[in-house]
C-alpha cells in the first residue's frame, strides 16, 4: 500500500485542476442552469470550478460521524484536513485508518460541488472507505459485494449515497468524471441503494 508520504506528495503535484485534469473543462459557463436530474455530466465544468478552494461535508452513517473540512486551497492539499478525511473513511469495524488516495477526495469533492451548484447541499454519505484485508475477507463470507482485490484495501475506493439522488442519477455523474469505476448497487427500501466510486481503471458494472 502507498504511504501517507506518497499520497500526500501526489496531491501536492496536482496542478490547478486537481486530479480530474484538463479533460473536463468544457465551454459551458453558465451556472444558473437547472438541468433535469438525468442530464448531470461533469464534462460541463468550466475553468473556475476547478481551481476554487474545496471543502467536503460528509457523513459516516455506520459511527453517527460527521465533518465539513477545508482540505485543499491555492493548489495544496492541507495535510491536517487530509488526515481528518483519511479518519473518517477509515474501516470502522477494523477500528484502523490509512493513506486515501487524493484523487478520490477530488471526485468525492467534484460530485458534492457540482450538485451544489443546482441547490443540493446533502453531504455525502460514506458507507464504506478503506478496509483491511480481514473486514474484506468478512464481507465476502458473509456474501455481501466485495472483490477480493478491492481497491478499498488499498484507500482507492469509497461507497457513497447522497439522499436525493437515486444510482442512475449519482453513477452517473460520477461516472461523467472518467477518473476511475463507477458501480451500481440497486437496494429496495427507504435508504435505497449505493454507488461504489474509485480510482482504478475506466469501468461499470452493477451489482
Amino acid at each position: 500500500m502507498a504511504s501517507r508520504r506518497d499520497f500526500l506528495q501526489q496531491g501536492a503535484r496536482l496542478c490547478a485542476f486537481g486530479a480530474l485534469g484538463a479533460p473536463l473543462i468544457a465551454a459551458a459557463q453558465n451556472t444558473d442552469l437547472q438541468p433535469p436530474p438525468d442530464l448531470f455530466d461533469a464534462q460541463l465544468l468550466d475553468l473556475d470550478f476547478w481551481v476554487k478552494p474545496r471543502t467536503l461535508s460528509l457523513v459516516r452513517p455506520q459511527s453517527g460521524e460527521r465533518t465539513k473540512v477545508l482540505y485543499w486551497k491555492d493548489g495544496e492539499v492541507i495535510d491536517s484536513a487530509y488526515q481528518e478525511l483519511c479518519h473518517i473513511l477509515r474501516d470502522v469495524n477494523g477500528r484502523e485508518s490509512a493513506p486515501i488516495d487524493p484523487k478520490l477526495f477530488e471526485m468525492l469533492w467534484g460530485t458534492q460541488a457540482f450538485i451544489t451548484r443546482y441547490g443540493m447541499q446533502q453531504p455525502l454519505e460514506i458507507l464504506s472507505g478503506y478496509r483491511t484485508e480481514a473486514s474484506n475477507k468478512r464481507l465476502i463470507e458473509e456474501g455481501i459485494p466485495a472483490a477480493r482485490k478491492s481497491l478499498h484495501m488499498m484507500g482507492k475506493a469509497a461507497d457513497i449515497r447522497i439522499a436525493s439522488l437515486n444510482e442512475e442519477v449519482l453513477g452517473g455523474l460520477i461516472r461523467s468524471f472518467r477518473q476511475g469505476g463507477v458501480g451500481y448497487y440497486y437496494r429496495s427500501g427507504p435508504r435505497g441503494g449505493w454507488i461504489h466510486a474509485d480510482t482504478g481503471l475506466n469501468r461499470t458494472w452493477k451489482g
